[in-house]
């Protein structure tokens, strides 16, 4: 009765007529901006993160919720229409979703991917409003040294989800927390790293290092390739609506995704990624049916699974931000910046300080992705035309939109040349074939990790057993340790590798 009252109270916070019209907003514009190619959420949260300034804590907080939800629907829109995956977790859905449409069946692979969203998303929401309050009470039992050591596991999760080289991933983990140090000492308050240039003393902006690595970089990426290369291919429709034939085979699909989604997408380091991966090679795993398209070939499986465990593992995924406070992928590293800024702080105490933005947040999920089916569907034709767009015209208007954003923020030129910056990196990485995700995590979690241990040793006088001496730290670093072992293991680094290149 109690989860009923909480839930009743989101529904009332998020069912305003403020609070709705910017759930919309967000999710048109997360839809727009993430059907562009080579701009995911990340990117599209980043550069529509200055518009929420002005707003409410809770509507900003419902309306980047929504652009997130909008910018993942694009990704797959993308994917299965041009053969661009919007982000990353959309890789897998290029396989079968491109073949469909280039076979004239682009309008079932899109509603699939839709309808299978939309039950996960709900079904994930559902997860998260049951599992939120006993995990933030669990949350209070958690001192410095416990957090630091949930932070080290956080690391070492993204580290092992990270796709490619693991020597590549750990060295971006750590490239991050370096990035991290840059700026005021927090105890001494002396400038650390800065280089005698005062923009630095506050630390490099997070949101410029995430527009240039993920927009820009992806833009220089574009713009090497042959012009041919770059050209939108646009897809016939015939029909937008799955046959009875495609909702009997990809209604298992969408049920054993939504499972796997939920399951792992609150595992630190981008849960909705492994989750996707996972979700296809499982799919693969079973057999085919007589009469079914093999997979590669057009199987509207290889949509439904990998997209509905994509959404329920991007809903889990709020859990261990809402509440710990800690961002488990790059996206959630944005929504604490979102927190920050208007003076929340993200952990156990959202929920009991400010029980209207915790319970709205998650009754705006609903909301969201309920608005989400009812634009996706029918805007299927525009985004087409949009698609159609020579790219020599669109990257000018996303490099500028990313200009205007990164500017507004602090109302200074020097975050400009700083994405500029980072873009060319950016660029660097793809070319490198390093994912640049953990890179994000290292440098939002890396401050808060310092800050935690300084706390804990301040604490027990510089006693370093105090994060092997208390149950949960030593529980979470034993965890972490395991991990590590795990992943290192000759056998399970070579499933690892086959899974990711399999997808």
């Amino acid at each position: 009765m109690e989860l009923l009252d909480h839930l009743a109270l989101g529904f009332e916070a998020a069912f305003t007529l403020q609070n709705l019209v910017y759930a919309f907003v967000g999710c048109l514009l997360g839809t727009l901006i993430g059907v562009l190619p080579g701009i995911g959420p990340v990117a599209t949260i980043a550069m529509l993160l200055p518009a929420t300034y002005a707003l409410p804590p809770v509507a900003a907080l419902i309306m980047l919720a929504g652009i997130y939800y909008g910018s993942q629907y694009g990704g797959s829109t993308t994917a299965i229409l041009v053969n661009l995956p919007g982000e990353s977790a959309s890789v897998v859905t290029v396989i079968d979703g491109h073949q469909m449409a280039k076979q004239g069946r682009g309008g079932p692979a899109l509603a699939a991917a839709g309808l299978g969203s939309f039950f996960a998303g709900c079904v994930g929401t559902v997860i998260l409003a049951a599992f939120a309050p006993p995990l933030t009470e669990l949350a209070f039992k958690f001192g410095p040294a416990e957090y630091f050591s949930l932070m080290v596991l956080g690391l070492i999760g993204a580290v092992v989800l990270a796709s490619g080289s693991l020597l590549k991933a750990v060295c971006m983990i750590i490239l991050g927390l370096l990035l991290g140090l840059v700026g005021t000492d927090v105890n001494s308050g002396v400038a650390r790293y800065s280089f005698d240039i005062p923009e630095l003393t506050d630390g490099i902006s997070f949101i410029a290092i995430a527009m240039g690595i993920f927009g820009y970089g992806e833009i220089i990426s574009n713009l090497a390739k042959p012009e041919e290369d770059r050209q939108a291919f646009t897809a016939k429709l015939n029909g937008v609506w799955p046959t009875r034939d495609d909702f009997r085979r990809m209604t298992p699909a969408v049920l054993r995704g939504t499972a796997l989604g939920c399951s792992l997408g609150i595992l630190p380091g981008g849960g909705s990624l492994l989750s996707s991966f996972a979700s296809y090679t499982l799919e693969k795993k079973l057999r085919l049916k007589p009469g079914e398209i093999p997979f590669g070939k057009g199987n509207i499986r290889g949509v439904a699974g990998p997209e509905s465990a994509n959404n329920a593992g991007a809903q889990t995924s709020f859990i261990p931000l809402l509440t710990l406070g800690i961002p488990g992928n790059p996206v959630m590293a944005l929504m604490v910046g979102a927190m920050t800024i208007h003076n929340i702080q993200p952990g156990p105490q959202v929920m009991t300080s400010n029980p209207e933005l915790f319970w709205g947040l998650i009754a705006s999920m609903w909301i969201g992705n309920l608005m989400l089916i009812i634009l996706n569907l029918p805007l299927i034709g525009m985004w087409i035309k949009l698609l159609s767009i020579p790219y020599k015209w669109l990257f000018p208007a996303i490099v500028l939109f990313c200009a205007i954003g990164v500017y507004s923020t602090n109302n200074n030129t020097f975050d400009i040349w700083m994405v500029a910056v980072f873009g060319v990196i950016g660029y660097g990485f793809i070319k490198l074939g390093c994912e640049p995700a953990p890179l994000l995590l290292g440098l939002i979690l890396g401050p808060m990790m310092e800050e935690n241990l300084r706390r804990a040793l301040l604490l027990s006088r510089g006693d370093w057993g105090v994060l092997v001496t208390r149950p949960i730290s030593a529980g979470l670093l034993v965890a972490a340790v395991v991990l590590v072992v795990i992943v290192l293991m000759p056998a399970v680094r070579s499933r690892r590798e086959e899974a990711f290149v399999e997808a």
